[in-house]
């Protein structure tokens, strides 16, 4: 029996799909593992018998990832599960900072109780009539799930694209359209770019990346968009020059006092990721990352861990084994298993971290466990089956 803790409610088709052997608690000292999605567990005492933390989302600013590795307890977040929802926030972004639909619509609403309206409407519609999108110069900072999703989309509303990510996936750069022109200098995008856009981590090195440095290259007629994390753009630089027209717009999901009411500002209540399709999506695929590492030991989409995948658990005893990333563990780790067979082995690594799976023929027994535990650099063992 595993027993797990929500630290903010999760779409029931998330936990719907778990077997009798998993049950949930209240109490985070009786937890085996935690579903989490916005609630801030930087200062939250984590039992030591949590083997991981899976987060319905992708940003994982909210989890103490550091201390999770140092204690053998992995992170899973869902990349990609909200990716959709988020795109077509993004564009309707772009739409609305284009044609001033909300200032049409206020307008409209003012009016309601005047029975010439139409007419007025004919009179007045200039001043909210903007411009379209195609044609325009869309810059993507970002080719993860959601860049992707919305620099294909680009192309398809007819407007110029260029991407810019350094560290971009073999899977990303082929899922991307032929027509987006892939640039090695961020500041290509910002002279150029009509419409720009932030789909990158919240990092020490992106922090506040599109400040004063960045505007003062931009048109005065770009586009801010900010869809992300908030902290990726100087917004305090951002108001200054939207007051001083050195830009036009700045439309953005997260709420502060320092940008709502301001000029040139459009702002969402941190609506991205908020649809129920994006919500299942993230609750389904973390419980099942969860699953399958708390069942076979496999790691996908760990962000403190390195990927590793065994297959289904079918020998007599697997071993996962969570250890400093040195020379000659696995050495050290077959003197204590001298005398097993080992029938699988898998070991891989990321950064100063490691994770090893060992599959045997005959039961662990409890003292061998004890001796791998007490390997110089090893964090964790766990038998996993």
């Amino acid at each position: 029996m595993f027993t797990y803790k929500k630290m903010n409610p999760i779409a029931k088709r998330g936990t719907e799909g778990l077997s009798r052997n998993y049950q949930e608690t209240d109490d985070l000292t009786q937890a085996d593992f935690v579903l989490v999605r916005s609630a801030d567990m930087n200062e939250v005492m984590i039992p030591d018998r949590v083997l991981a933390i899976a987060r319905a989302g992708a940003g994982v600013n909210n989890i103490p990832l550091d201390e999770c590795a140092r204690r053998g307890i992995v992170v899973f977040n869902t990349p990609g599960a909200n990716a959709n929802g988020v795109k077509e926030l993004v564009l309707a972004g772009m739409l609305l900072a284009a044609r001033d639909v909300v200032g049409g619509i206020n307008w409209a609403v003012s009016r309601a109780d005047d029975p010439e309206i139409a007419k007025a409407a004919e009179k007045e519609k200039k001043q909210f009539a903007g411009s379209e999108l195609s044609g325009k110069k869309l810059g993507v900072i970002g080719l993860g799930a959601i860049g992707v999703l919305v620099a294909n989309s680009a192309v398809h509303l007819g407007m110029e694209v260029l991407g810019y990510d350094p560290y971009i996936s073999v899977d990303a750069a082929w899922s991307l359209s032929r027509s987006i022109r892939h640039i090695s200098d961020v500041n290509e995008i910002f002279k150029e770019c009509d419409y720009i856009t932030i789909h990158v981590p919240l990092t020490d090195e992106t922090r506040g990346m599109i400040g004063r440095e960045a505007i003062s290259l931009m048109k005065p007629s770009a586009v801010i968009l900010n869809f992300a994390r908030d902290l990726l753009v100087d917004e305090a630089a951002v108001v200054e020059a939207l007051e001083e027209d050195r830009l036009h717009r700045y439309v953005c999901d997260f709420p502060n006092p320092g940008t709502i009411g301001k000029k040139g500002v459009l702002i969402t209540p941190h609506l991205g990721a908020s649809t129920e399709e994006s919500e299942e999506n993230c609750a389904v695929m973390a419980v099942n990352e969860v699953v399958d590492f708390i069942e076979n030991g496999n790691i996908r989409n760990s962000v403190n861990y390195p990927q590793c995948n065994m297959g289904k658990c079918e020998s007599a005893s697997r071993i996962a084994i969570y250890h400093k990333n040195v020379k000659k563990m696995i050495n050290s780790f077959s003197a204590v298993l001298e005398n097993y067979n080992i029938a699988n082995l898998s070991n891989t690594s990321r950064g100063e971290y490691a994770y090893t799976l060992i599959d045997l023929e005959e039961e662990l027994g409890s003292a061998d466990l004890d001796a791998l535990s007490t390997v110089d650099g090893v964090i964790r063992v766990r038998i996993v089956c």
